[in-house]
């Protein structure tokens, strides 16, 4: 068996199994070995194991490594495991760390005769030692030992001890002993004799070690009788610890004073110990030995008993007390001597009681103590007693034969100062500017409760306008009077209060409480209703003025405004409801509100009275500052919201109102027809479009013979620049404002027709949802970038320039970063392809419009892309487009889409 170590990694194992063996008479296992390597490095590790009944493998009995030259070796194991034991040899190569050479055995042979080169054992007897002694294992063993050879002894778990004093007993005769010191009780275990050498190794059957216990009784000795001069015990070793057999028992005993002991030998079940001392306490023990060296246990549990004595003649008297404070009593009584005690040991019990309010159930709890008084004493002062208190003293006098006990006597302590009020009997209502504070008589008030004391403080405010700390205020009260309301207390404001009881003795200890008035809503300082600023038709300008916060800083202001309805209006200025739920114009429009937050700004951005148009169509803080509706009347509020430790409060004044343009009706009526006739012309000019797109369609189907969507059927762009140069022949310029209801109930018939034909909503129909004011999921399109949460407001088309130039102007929110948030695809269906050129097929973009009379699929037509590569600017491009688009938008909201050449596309509404 061969094994190349340069074919393995380190620390790789190859094992040989023999079969099992079992020694019926002597024999020997030969093998040889290789151990080789050309550059002298190590190949690896050959060891040999032998296993006896299955067993643990153990340590080697024979192991060898390095390079040993290119030749072989022989090695022979002197096994002596004797029938009906049975072993196993097993051979193990190791692969070293240079991976070099080889390992390799062979010629592996059972002789019927022993070995030449290693001793055989003779059988190894079992060893039997008390814990705490050393056992000795007598290897006996026959053959020739070298001075190089090991004698080891070797546990069954695998330990293995190397000390080993060798005496020959002839040439081929010699004994090795191996010694194993202070045995323990874990030391038990097999052991074997293994002799170990370069030729090979003796292995020895294995041995038990068997570790025996002194044994000790588990009981004490019984007491029979006792005298004043003798005790007569009962042994009572029924029951050991250790191990057996007994063969001698012994009683030792001393005086519980006396440093010295006797031991006396026993062989009955009892005995008496004579010539005792009388009143005196003696410790007795009962010794039990085992047979060998250290064979005898440990002193079982000892018996304490004590010589008889004779019964006190009388309890104590004189009992009076020298010295009354109120923590302590200082008691004297008589001197103690022999005809009283009648014995030389006794004690003194002093024994008080005294009762305590506020048990369980609030019943009174009796309080009961001895305490043992020195040897000899006469005076003795009793400690930590309670003030006040009416305290019961007895005296007790014992010795072993029996007890006496005096008559009770009562002191009174003295006052002392009371106790503190405990934290959990103080109870509070704090308000805004009060708070009613409620205590409990001490538990203990270690006399009569004179007064109380309360002091308060305030250490802590979120109002900067408060000096904190304050300053501190004492009030007292009378001994009956336990609460107290604090009144002209500062809003929000901590305040550290503290109470405590008197007695004639003094003050007691202060119980201290941090309580925190209630906030205030903050204060505005507006005399009366303010004339706005100035008012357009959607815009009004009002006047903000920061409110004073009480208790705690203001930390939002809100802009509210709220339709004012034709009823009468119970709002009046300075006495109203507020606003705490927040509502955008949006969410208002939804739920039906009249009231909407039209802007939120911090206190960082109120420092002073600042001027504030409301309907700028900005957005603060996340609210839209949508336009005001001229036909409408509102009612403008501004409000103060502080928080502090989860409590809120709220404030809010009127500060405005507008009423409706009186002209508005009016100049909506010709609105109106107006936009009857661009009706009229537009819807004309879509059918005419339709038509086309329908004819085309119809070609196209009869040339590739496939179904065509007509909705969805695109136009190139020259067909859209020709339509769109007689879109804008044929039409004027109209005004592209429209009514609020005229919008929202166009996004209404646009959402409903989207969902009725299965379509998704183009972006046209997002900008009507945002006209309409409440903010819908977009179809197909992710968040906005902006800070606002929400895309920009829809433009009116006769606006858009307009809007365009403040775009440019305005710092933080350009032209630029509005257009390019906008992303790709505004029609949700399909996308188009930027990579395209100009004159590829372009998606069309349907525009809502108000159906004609008995035709309910009029109210759609499709823009598509404008060439305006021809047009020198951006804004002359729009003009066109805006030229084009107004006759047949009146009343719509429209985005179209813009292509320039040589310019990436920029879209708008």
């Amino acid at each position: 068996m061969l094994v190349n170590s340069s074919q393995h990694a380190a620390g790789h194992r190859a094992q040989l199994l023999l079969q099992t063996l079992s020694e019926n008479d002597t024999h020997c296992v030969q093998f040889s070995y290789f151990l080789y390597s050309r550059d002298g490095h190590s190949p690896g590790a050959l060891r040999a194991y032998v296993r006896v009944n299955g067993g643990p493998l153990g340590s080697p009995v024979w192991n060898t490594s390095g390079s040993h030259g290119p030749q072989w070796h022989q090695v022979e194991l002197a096994v002596s495991t004797f029938w009906p034991n049975e072993y196993q040899v097993l051979i193990e190569a190791t692969v070293s760390r240079e991976r070099r050479g080889y390992i390799a055995i062979d010629d592996i042979m059972l002789l019927t005769y022993p070995c030449y080169k290693a001793p055989h054992f003779s059988r190894l007897g079992d060893e039997e030692v008390n814990v705490g002694q050393n056992a000795t294992f007598q290897c006996v063993a026959s053959g020739r030992a070298s001075e190089a050879e090991r004698f080891l002894l070797e546990r069954h778990s695998g330990d293995v001890t190397s000390t080993a004093l060798v005496k020959h007993l002839s040439h081929r005769r010699f004994v090795a002993s191996l010694q194993v010191d202070s045995v323990q009780c874990n030391n038990q275990d097999l052991y074997r004799c293994v002799t170990q050498s370069s030729r090979g190794s003796g292995v020895s059957n294995f041995a038990e070690l068997i570790v025996k216990v002194p044994p000790s009784p588990i009981a004490p000795p019984q007491l029979l009788r006792a005298g004043s001069t003798y005790l007569i015990i009962q042994l009572n070793t029924n029951s050991i610890l250790g191990d057996g057999p007994i063969i001698r028992k012994e009683i030792e005993y001393r005086a519980s004073q006396s440093p010295w002991s006797e031991v006396h030998g026993v062989n009955m079940v009892t005995y008496k110990l004579w010539h005792l001392d009388p009143d005196t306490e003696y410790h007795i023990s009962v010794l039990l030995t085992r047979p060998g060296e250290g064979g005898t246990g440990p002193p079982g549990p000892p018996l304490v008993s004590r010589t008889k004595c004779a019964e006190p003649t009388r309890a104590l008297r004189s009992l009076t007390a020298s010295e009354i404070q109120s923590r302590q009593l200082t008691l004297q009584w008589e001197t103690l001597a022999y005809n009283l005690t009648r014995c030389h040991t006794y004690s003194v019990s002093l024994c008080y009681r005294y009762a305590t309010a506020g048990g369980g159930g609030g019943h009174n709890t009796t309080v009961r103590e001895c305490l043992a008084v020195e040897h000899n004493a006469s005076r003795f002062t009793l400690r930590d007693l309670p003030a006040y208190h009416s305290i019961q003293v007895r005296l007790a006098l014992a010795n072993p034969e029996g007890k006496k006990e005096g008559r009770e006597v009562t002191f009174q302590t003295e006052e002392d100062i009371p106790g503190g009020i405990t934290p959990e009997s103080l109870t509070f209502t704090p308000l805004e500017d009060m708070i009613f504070l409620k205590w409990e008589e001490p538990v203990e008030p270690n006399g009569l409760i004179t007064q109380y004391e309360i002091s308060y403080q305030s250490i802590e405010s979120s109002d900067p306008g408060i000096n904190v700390p304050g300053p501190r205020r004492t009030v007292s009260k009378l001994r009956n009077e336990t609460y107290h309301m604090f009144s002209n207390l500062h809003p929000g404001t901590t305040y550290l209060i503290s109470v405590r009881a008197r007695t004639t003795k003094g003050f007691g200890q202060t119980a201290l409480t941090e309580i925190t008035t209630n906030i205030s809503a903050p204060m505005f300082d507006y005399g009366d209703m303010l004339s706005p600023l100035s008012e357009t038709e959607s815009t009004i300008t009002v006047l903000l003025r920061p409110a004073l916060g009480r208790g705690a800083p203001v930390t939002t202001y809100q802009v509210v405004v709220e339709e004012e309805s034709g009823r009468k209006v119970k709002r009046e200025l300075g006495v109203q409801d507020c606003y705490p739920l927040p509502m955008s114009h949006g969410e208002a429009q939804a739920r039906g509100t009249p009231n909407y937050y039209t802007a939120e700004l911090l206190p960082s951005s109120l420092p002073e009275v600042s001027p504030f148009t409301v309907g700028d169509n900005h957005t603060y803080n996340g609210y839209w500052n949508t336009p005001l509706d001229p036909r409408k009347s509102y009612l403008v509020y501004f409000q103060a919201m502080s928080n502090f430790r989860g409590e809120s409060r709220i404030n809010c004044i009127r500060i405005a109102r507008k009423a409706a343009c009186k002209d508005h009706r009016r100049a909506l009526e010709v609105s109106q027809h107006s936009e009857e006739m661009g009706l009229i012309l537009g819807v004309c000019a879509g059918g005419l479009v339709v038509l086309i797109l329908l004819l085309g369609a119809i070609i196209i189907i009869i040339r590739k013979g496939k179904p065509v969507n007509i909705n969805n059927t695109p136009i190139t762009y020259r067909q859209e620049k020709s339509h769109m140069g007689s879109m804008e022949r044929s039409f004027t310029d109209q005004s592209t404002l429209q009514e609020d209801e005229r919008v929202a109930l166009s996004a209404a018939r646009m959402a409903h027709t989207c969902s009725m034909r299965g379509e998704q909503c183009s972006s046209v129909n997002e900008s009507s949802s945002l006209l309409g004011g409440s903010p819908r999921r977009q179809c197909g399109r992710k968040g906005s970038p902006y800070h606002t949460g929400q895309l920009h407001p829809a433009v009116r088309v006769a606006d858009l320039l307009q809007h365009i130039n403040q775009m440019k102007t305005a710092e933080g929110y350009g032209f630029k970063q509005e257009y390019e948030s906008f992303f790709d695809g505004w029609d949700c269906t399909k996308k188009k392809d930027k990579t395209k050129g100009r004159n590829d097929t372009l998606m069309g973009y349907k525009v809502k419009l108000h159906p004609l009379l008995g035709d309910p699929n009029s109210d759609y037509i499709n823009a598509n892309y404008i060439d305006v590569r021809d047009f020198i600017s951006i804004e002359r491009a729009l003009e066109r487009a805006l030229k084009w688009v107004r006759p047949i938008l009146t009343p719509a909201i429209v985005r179209v889409p813009i292509r320039v050449s040589g310019h990436r596309e920029t879209r708008h509404h």
